[in-house]
Formats: structure tokens, sequence, C-alpha cells
């Protein structure tokens, strides 16, 4: 009694910011803890990892991949990671607590899955899937093991310590993973990209949630491997038509035929009900770590962090017990509406409701909930989904013809942009600038911003007034486009007022 109460008062000195809960796991080089953040009052789960025992295991390689690799993630569909805390004798990796155990345990206690329920979970692990592929990583050791679900059934992808960084020209060979889940050419030990291997392990899940079976599955290791090798496997008559087409496609012995990820993302089967911050790809990790949300960011500041160093620590991706306590408290809003920022229509927690209008723009915005944003969200009880509002327009005019008016009406208002994409700018207003500070365009069609306007000097002209919001054209399910005007900062009252304006200022459409 007396060496477990040394151990629990050092576990509460390494981590002082934290109030220590039940175990949730123990495993081969440490314990699994539940926590509670004593800035914010949110759950994490603490992996208090024991450097001997790694190193003796020859894990230490392991850890750190991960450890690594999750730094760099923010996904919805990714479990987080929030500091690592180092002593002589542990390693403390501070991580999204999730409640709801592996999708495995989920798939055994259900059975086969009903498509809509199967389809949602698919669509979630192929977006964290192809966010590591942006990002050059290849997980290797996709599995439901390794598919965790949180309060609401949302999947989170984990276990990166198999995972490797792709190099452009370089291809890996070691083979890993489990071997119900690998790839033929993983098992063969022949040369592979990466993404391929995932792409079929996410083929054998996808089987799993609808047939509640694996395809290749022998107790004979010889006879699996043949099987997997020769790509044998039997597909149930109860599956959709859909379904029937898109896994044979993605277990395709042949690497350089199987179906890629942006193809399982066209493929009619997946796309069906498919949620609208899944329907984008996903934010590239540095652009996402730029776009700091000014209400979460004032909210850390009143527990007593400067503004200044906060902002810089947060741009700079730099661990500290402010840039914890903003990602906390960020994640646990987004979680409620199951969204990455600048690819949804609104964030959870914002009071002022956001509208669409109709097919032309009016200075009076009503309400209509648009049908395509989730089809299937009243059939799919398991999975509570937030109705959605958005601010913007609909048309059924020509992409560019939409743009170029887009761009027409920021200029009579002062708006200063940059496009990111073809259909996506990001765009900063300041109600005080008079049009002759934004009056050039360069040769990339950006809209210039005065420099005291791009640097940090801005702060001395009013901040609170500066208004940052993105606009974003997105194709619909009924042939319309629907242009989508994000907040990212700045008063609400003054974003709803510069929207007004600019939907005033649209001729056509």
């Amino acid at each position: 009694m007396e060496g477990s109460s040394r151990g629990s008062s050092n576990l509460e000195m390494y981590l002082p910011n934290y109030k220590l809960g039940k175990t949730l796991g123990i495993g081969s080089f440490g314990k699994v803890k539940i926590a509670e953040h004593a800035l914010t009052g949110h759950k994490v789960a603490i992996k208090i990892l024991n450097r001997r025992k790694i190193r003796n295991m020859d894990m230490e390689e392991k850890v750190r991949r991960e450890i690594k690799i999750l730094r760099l993630f923010m996904h919805p569909h990714i479990i987080r990671l929030y500091e690592v805390i180092e002593t002589p004798s542990d390693i403390f990796v501070v991580m999204e607590y999730v409640k709801s155990g592996e999708l495995f345990d989920y798939i055994v206690e259900k059975g086969r899955l009903l498509e809509d329920e199967a389809r949602c979970f698919f669509q979630q692990i192929i977006s964290g899937v192809e966010y590591c592929h942006r990002n050059m990583v290849v997980h290797r050791d996709l599995k439901p093991e390794n598919l965790l679900l949180d309060s609401k059934c949302n999947v989170k992808i984990a276990d990166f310590g198999l995972s490797n960084v792709m190099r452009d020209g370089h291809f890996l060979k070691t083979s890993c993973g489990s071997p119900n889940y690998a790839a033929p050419e993983v098992i063969s030990g022949k040369l592979y990209a990466g993404p391929e291997v995932d792409v079929w392990s996410c083929g054998v899940i996808l089987y799993a949630l609808l047939c509640g079976s694996l395809p290749f599955d022998d107790e004979n290791i010889p006879n699996l491997f043949k099987k997997i090798k020769g790509g044998i496997y039997t597909l149930p008559s109860h599956l959709s038509s859909g379904a029937r087409d898109l896994i044979p496609r993605m277990l395709v012995v042949d690497p350089m035929k199987r179906m890629t990820i942006p193809e399982i993302r066209q493929h009619l089967w997946f796309q069906e009900k498919l949620p609208r911050y899944l329907a984008v790809p996903p934010p590239d990790t540095v652009q996402q770590a730029k776009k700091i949300d000014e209400e979460i960011l004032q909210e850390v500041i009143k527990t007593g962090f400067e503004r200044n160093q906060l902002v810089e620590s947060l741009r700079t991706r730099i661990q500290n017990e402010g840039t914890v306590a903003y990602y906390l408290m960020l994640d646990n809003r987004c979680r409620i509406s199951n969204g990455y920022l600048g690819a949804e229509f609104q964030e959870a927690k914002e009071n002022m409701q956001r509208f669409i209008t109709n097919d032309h723009p009016v200075s009076t915005v009503r309400h209509r909930m648009p049908a395509f944003i989730d089809q299937g969200s009243a059939s799919r009880s398991q999975f509570p989904v937030e109705r959605k509002w958005a601010l913007g327009l609909q048309s059924r005019a020509h992409p560019r013809e939409i743009m170029t008016e887009v761009l027409k009406a920021l200029q009579e208002l002062d708006v200063g942009w940059k496009k990111i994409g073809h259909y996506n700018m990001k765009c900063r207003w300041l109600p005080c600038l008079t049009r002759n500070i934004d009056s050039s365009t360069n040769n990339h069609g950006n809209h210039i911003f005065q420099d005291a306007i791009e640097n940090d000097g801005i702060s001395s002209r009013s901040p609170q007034n500066v208004v940052k919001f993105e606009v974003q054209l997105y194709k619909t399910r009924e042939d319309k486009y629907l242009l989508d005007l994000q907040r990212v900062q700045g008063p609400h009252l003054l974003f709803l007022d510069l929207c007004a304006d600019f939907l005033a200022q649209l001729r056509v459409l």
C-alpha cells in the first residue's frame, strides 16, 4: 500500500495539470488512466509508458514513431494527442479520451451491420485514411481493433505504431500488420508505395462491417496466405449491388489495378448519404494550425494566458499549458458537430444561427434545411447528427460565373482575399478601411492586403473589429452550387452585417 501511495504521488508530481482517475487498461509496457484536465474540466486518457519495459521489448522506435505522427495530425476521425511529458522513468502521453471501445467489439456484439450504419463508419474511416496519406503517412495496421468509437459512435483511427512516412520515389518493404487485414504484396514481402495497402485493409474492414465476418480467414497461416494472395473469398447474397461492386474493386490482388482513395470517394455507394463535412477533402495540417478560433482563444486567455504568446504558440505548434487548454476546448466543442474547421456548415456551439437562402440573393434571409447535408440522418438512430445551417446562397449558374460575381462583390465591399483553391478563398475585412487601401490585385488573382493589415500591426487598429471568413463553392446533389460563407474570426454581428451587404451586392445568380 505504501509503494502504491508513493507511485500515485509521483504521478501527481509529474502531472500537476491533471486529476487522475481509474485505470482503463494495462498493456505490455504501461497502463492507461482516465484523467480530468484541471483547467478545462475535459476528460483525457493518459498512457503511462515505462521506459525500461519499452527498451527491454525493443519498442522504442514504435513508440517514438506513433508520438511523432500523432503530434502532426488534426482530424476528427484520428485519435488526438494533446501533449507528451517525459521523465527519467516514464513517458506520459496525454490523448483524447474515447469511451466506447473498439469497433471490433461493436461488430462482435451486433453481428453484421445495416448498410447505412456500415457506410457511416466506412465514410469516416476513409476520410481519416485519406488525411494520413495527404500527410505522407501510411498506417499499415488498419483493423477494427485499431478503430475506436467515441460516445457518439464516431470512428477514431488509433495505433500508429506500425505507420511509416512515405517519400516520393521510395518504396516500403516491411511486412507488418495483422495477417487477416494485410494486402497480398505485404505478406509476400514485395515492395509497395503505401496507400494501396491501406486501401486493401479498408476493403477487409468494409467486408467485416457488412458481413460480420472476415473475407480471408483460416486457422492455418499458410492456407490464409494462399487465400489472400489468390484473392479467394465469397460475397454473401444479402449485400446490395453497390457494396458488391465496391468491395471487389478494393480487394484486387494486383495493387496497380486496386481502387484508390479518390476512386472510392467517387463510388456511388460511398457517396450515398455522405455528410457534408466528409464530402470535402481533408484540410492541410499546416493550414488548420493557422486557423485560430477567436472564441476559444478568448476563453483560454480568461484563464490567465497572454494573448500574443498563446497565438504564437498555436501558430508554431508549440506544446505548452495554453495550447493544450485551447485544443481541449476546441475539440470538445467541435466533437458535438463532428467536423473539422473550414469544412462544415456550423461550429457546434456558435449561438448565432446561419442561414441558407433560395436560388437568388435576397436582403432578408429565410430558413431552409438543405436536404443534401445528410439525407440519412433520420434513419441512423445510433448516430445523432446535428442539423446544421449555413449562411450563403444556392445557384444553378456556372461556377466561373458565380466566382466572378463573388470577386466583384468582395471588391465593392473592400474585402481583401487570397485564393487557396479555384473555388475557395480566405477573406479579411476591416470596417474602417477605405477603398483605396485594397485597390490593387496581383497576378495570382488575390486582392492585395496592405502590409499593415497582413502583419501583426493590425492589432493596433481595432483588432476586435477584424472579420476573417472563408468563401467556398460546393456542388450539391441537386446540380446546384452552394456558396458557403464561414466565419473564422471576428464579431458575429459584424460578420452577419457583412454577409447581408455581400448578398445584396451579387447581381446575378
